[in-house]
């Protein structure tokens, strides 16, 4: 595989529509760009859709089906599933009803989340959504945290209750051939603000106990792939965001914590990165800091022609040594042995 086809591996995209036509930017992304994967939204934020990619099961369906016929290496399908106030699917839309996992967390109750965790990868299942980027693994420790704690989204601020229902929940996917993903690392629980709005310094509130959950997971090869938060931690990097610092996740996720699987950044869109670099700059920063794979949401802001133009930057990087042309054929290999998890025989 030429190098410019393992980078298109190495994003994931969103995409404006609720069906693909063989005109759309997306098709030509999968077919001529190599594309490793898409997200899927029910909202558009950018053109202000209360719409978008998601109106019915029916369509899903021949939505996803539209997309993985056009590619040569199983197409990451991805989405945001955790349940309660984080859902793309949603009840209105003929989806199942999900419950948010701060109540499965206050519950404790195996049995009821191995149920729910269930239903949510049936239904993906059912859908040709391969890739849930859940579960929330940071715990609660300020509940007023806008976009963690208010929302509902973590088990609880007790790591042991976070470990034990989110390997549940991991479980339950497995079970469907469903990839997960356990988001933010380093631990974006004890924040003020919102990456999606601001820049997020977690300096000083943050703490080790955070950590506790992707260890025990990774120790029990519980994690197919980590998501990095958009957060600054000084005493983690003094100059750069844990999803750009290769002392977050070459020292600290890998080495420290033995993770081999796949890396991913949250949405490189998001403004805490965006607000501070270009797309560019960031996307590079990502794959030289050790990231294997980047999420570009295209919802915030809407770019049909990222991927065409990234590509170059990235090759030209890797010519001027900015990224090491290792750190492309690693990531590609790491993504395709994720990939190879979604077929039935492992």
């Amino acid at each position: 595989m030429k190098l410019e086809e393992k980078i298109g591996q190495l994003f994931i995209l969103g995409f404006k529509g609720e069906s693909v036509d063989q005109h759309h930017p997306v098709l030509s992304d999968i077919k001529k760009r190599n594309l490793g994967g898409v997200i899927l939204f029910d909202r558009l934020l950018a053109q202000k859709k209360n719409q978008n990619n998601i109106v019915s099961p029916a369509q899903v369906k021949a939505l996803t089906s539209a997309l993985q016929e056009q590619s040569t290496t199983p197409l990451l399908i991805a989405i945001d599933q955790e349940g309660g106030m984080v859902r793309r699917l949603k009840p209105e839309a003929g989806f199942p009803e999900t419950m948010d996992v701060w109540n499965l967390g206050q519950k404790d109750d195996a049995t009821l989340t191995s149920i729910h965790a269930a239903c949510t990868a049936q239904t993906l299942k059912l859908l040709g959504i391969n890739f849930n980027l859940a579960p929330v693994v940071d715990l609660n420790v300020y509940p007023q945290n806008p976009v963690i704690g208010k929302l509902k989204r973590s088990f609880s601020a007790d790591p042991k209750c976070v470990v034990r229902h989110a390997a549940i929940w991991i479980q339950e996917h497995r079970k469907q051939n469903i990839l997960s993903c356990i988001k933010h690392f380093p631990g974006h629980g004890s924040s003020q603000t919102d990456s999606h709005l601001d820049f997020t310094d977690i300096s000083n509130s943050w703490n080790r106990d955070e950590l506790i959950p992707y260890k025990k997971l990774i120790e029990n090869n519980m994690a197919d792939s980590v998501m990095l938060g958009h957060l600054f931690q000084k005493d983690l990097d003094k100059n750069l965001p844990t999803s750009l610092s290769s002392k977050v996740v070459e020292n600290l996720l890998r080495g420290k914590l033995g993770f081999h699987g796949p890396v991913l950044t949250d949405d490189l869109q998001m403004k805490a990165i965006t607000e501070m670099y270009g797309l560019g700059e960031a996307v590079c920063l990502a794959l030289a800091a050790g990231v294997d794979m980047i999420i570009i949401g295209n919802n915030l802001e809407y770019d049909p022609e990222f991927l065409k133009r990234i590509i170059p930057v990235v090759l030209s990087a890797v010519q001027n040594n900015k990224i090491p042309e290792n750190r492309i054929h690693t990531a590609w290999e790491r993504i395709r042995t994720m990939k190879r998890l979604l077929s039935p025989e492992g």
